[in-house]
């Protein structure tokens, strides 16, 4: 599969994703954010205004998601960028359950995001026999590991059950 195949998938069939940042105790928050839209310039959310998520986005300019359905899983860290209401029309269109979240000028609270510069991983083990794993990239975002640019570590493949072993640096 190719790039633009992973974030379709993100979008269209997964949908639903794990979207961390900190929090102002400079922890990790974690939140479900939907992922309303994707093209060749990468992914795109939207958020209201308001929220201490949306003072985060702001102030940090950084995310990681992570999303799975059916033993399938893609994760993301990268940049985002605040494009305001650029594509919120389309977003709407392509999302109708919205237009019941936020009816009539409600919308005007909320602000589009787009994951321009990212680096992640597709991982698949609905068929154990084949399991799949490819590396996605948006924008310039480069490889940091050659070998797996966001868990370095290792495999050890034990006949049915495959270990994962991290180290950090």
């Amino acid at each position: 599969m190719e790039r633009n195949d992973y974030l379709k998938m993100l979008v269209e069939e997964m949908h639903s994703t794990t979207m961390a940042t900190i929090g102002a105790d400079g922890h990790p928050q974690t939140r479900v954010i939907d992922m309303m839209l994707w093209d060749k310039k990468g992914v795109y959310f939207l958020t209201a205004k308001g929220k201490a998520f949306y003072a985060q986005l702001m102030e940090q300019g950084y995310v990681a998601i992570s999303a799975t359905k059916d033993k399938k899983a893609v994760s993301l860290r990268g940049r985002i960028q605040n494009i305001h209401s650029e594509k919120l029309d389309e977003i709407f269109g392509k999302n109708p359950y919205m237009q019941k979240i936020y009816p009539g000028d409600t919308r005007a609270a909320l602000e589009v995001f787009r994951v321009y510069e990212a680096e992640g991983e597709y991982f698949d083990i609905s068929d154990p026999s084949h399991i799949m794993r490819d590396t996605i990239l948006i924008g310039g975002a480069e490889q940091q590991n050659a070998k797996n640019p966001l868990f370095p570590g290792f495999f050890i493949h034990s006949g049915q059950r495959i270990f994962l072993i991290f180290y950090l640096f």
